[in-house]
């Protein structure tokens, strides 16, 4: 399904043409979906080695990353990160690639804050590790469907 600019009625509110790849809004976005595929995948590699390095990491000062808090507070911070910026990317490009990949990685995520840490943390570890690589595809999904379907789409 094409999104063509020239097809767009000025009547309808709702469509609007995809955001350009130099303005305001699509370095925004462009910015937005870096961050959130950067802090998904440090996420993920927190979360896969936090039972191995967890003796460690009061010696060291930061005990506060083992924090239940912490993370549940990051899990939400990056759900609505990504549901955001897919959302708005999904209306650029109008493909359901990165979305696709959107729900797997919140279920992910969410199962893997609600497992017990100290009961099954090789379970915990495993969900909140495939979750957050999920989550941070999703948004490398998003960017190059973003990229390839702007405003000077000649392909199609």
């Amino acid at each position: 399904m094409l999104y063509e600019v020239a097809e767009l009625s000025s009547t309808d509110p709702s469509a609007r043409p995809p955001a350009q790849p130099g303005s305001r809004f699509g370095r925004f976005a462009n910015l937005a979906d870096r961050f959130g595929a950067t802090a998904s995948f440090l996420c993920a590699i927190h979360c896969a080695l936090l039972p191995f390095v967890i003796a460690v990491l009061p010696a060291l000062g930061l005990a506060f990353l083992a924090d239940h808090a912490i993370e549940r507070g990051f899990v939400v911070f990056a759900c609505v990160l990504a549901a955001t910026m897919l959302l708005l990317g999904y209306r650029r490009h109008r493909r359901p690639n990165a979305l696709l990949l959107l729900l797997p990685a919140v279920l992910l995520l969410l199962a893997g804050v609600i497992v017990d840490f100290e009961q099954s943390a090789v379970a915990h570890a495993w969900l909140v590790s495939t979750g957050g690589s999920l989550l941070a595809l999703a948004h490398l999904v998003n960017l190059r469907l973003s990229h390839v379907h702007d405003a000077n789409c000649s392909h199609g």
